[in-house]
């Protein structure tokens, strides 16, 4: 399977991450809070997310926000008595937001990887998401060995699902000539029902969700890629970090992680 030297790479990184964070608005001030971590603004704390990927992020009917990653920052927020902002965003500019101090930490199933690491810090990991294919039933594509046939793949710009595809065939990817990203997974599968493209890479939650709500589209049975998911911070600021590290091993430790996950995904 092509992937499976860069996840081994991707483990190493992440076993690496236990550092620095930051955050402050777009002229790089930071204000400081009652409990003496500096966020973007006072007394709260900014999540920037692109809240197209259920179950981690989605809007609700009235025009709030759910899933796994806002309940999880949610609890983080409550641990360092702070408010939770969700900024909903496209998933580039949500990694954007943090590097440039629009944000404090960025949530959206975001797995880390070398390239993340050289303008990011990354969080304890806190979920594992499965990258899948999904095709139209009757595809020639098969398994995922068979996406070296494909003349093109859709994948959502900027995850890890578009970065190993778009990468060079002696980089174990399929070439940005074969890739089109798109600004959502919902866009990228909305392509394949159009025979845009000829298969979607995206994470095994969504992608169910997807295949449920568009009849002819079935999901390979064989993965992808196996990705661990981290909180994105700015680097530099350290006590942020390990705040939120802090309450991540809380939360870990007392079972509330694994009850918001279980919420959103139900053992088969």
């Amino acid at each position: 399977m092509k992937v499976w030297k860069k996840i081994a790479a991707m483990a190493m990184a992440i076993g690496m991450v236990a550092s620095l964070a930051a955050c402050g608005n777009t002229s790089s001030k930071q204000e400081g809070d009652d409990n003496g971590l500096k966020t973007v603004e006072s007394g709260k704390l900014h999540m920037s997310t692109n809240a197209q990927f259920p179950p981690y992020e989605m809007t609700t009917d009235d025009g709030g926000f759910e899933g796994i990653d806002v309940e999880v920052a949610q609890a983080i927020a409550e641990k360092l008595g702070l408010e939770l902002v969700v900024d909903d965003m496209g998933f580039d500019a949500a990694l954007t937001a943090v590097q440039t101090g629009q944000s404090d930490m960025a949530m959206a199933g975001i797995t880390v990887n070398d390239d993340r690491l050289k303008v990011m810090d990354f969080s304890d990991s806190y979920a594992t998401g499965v990258q899948v294919v999904i095709v139209k039933e009757g595809s020639s594509i098969q398994t995922v060995d068979d996406l070296a046939n494909a003349k093109m793949i859709g994948t959502q710009k900027g995850t890890t699902g578009y970065i190993y595809c778009s990468a060079p065939v002696e980089e174990d990817g399929y070439g940005e000539d074969h890739v089109t990203g798109y600004d959502s997974g919902a866009l990228a599968v909305m392509a394949l029902m159009n025979d845009q493209v000829d298969a979607v890479v995206i994470d095994n939650e969504p992608a169910k969700a997807f295949v449920e709500a568009n009849e002819g589209l079935k999901i390979l049975d064989t993965e992808f890629a196996v990705e661990d998911y981290a909180i994105g911070v700015d680097k530099g600021n350290t006590q942020l970090l390990d705040a939120i590290n802090g309450a991540l091993k809380e939360l870990i430790a007392d079972g509330t992680v694994q009850s918001i996950v279980d919420k959103y995904i139900t053992a088969e």
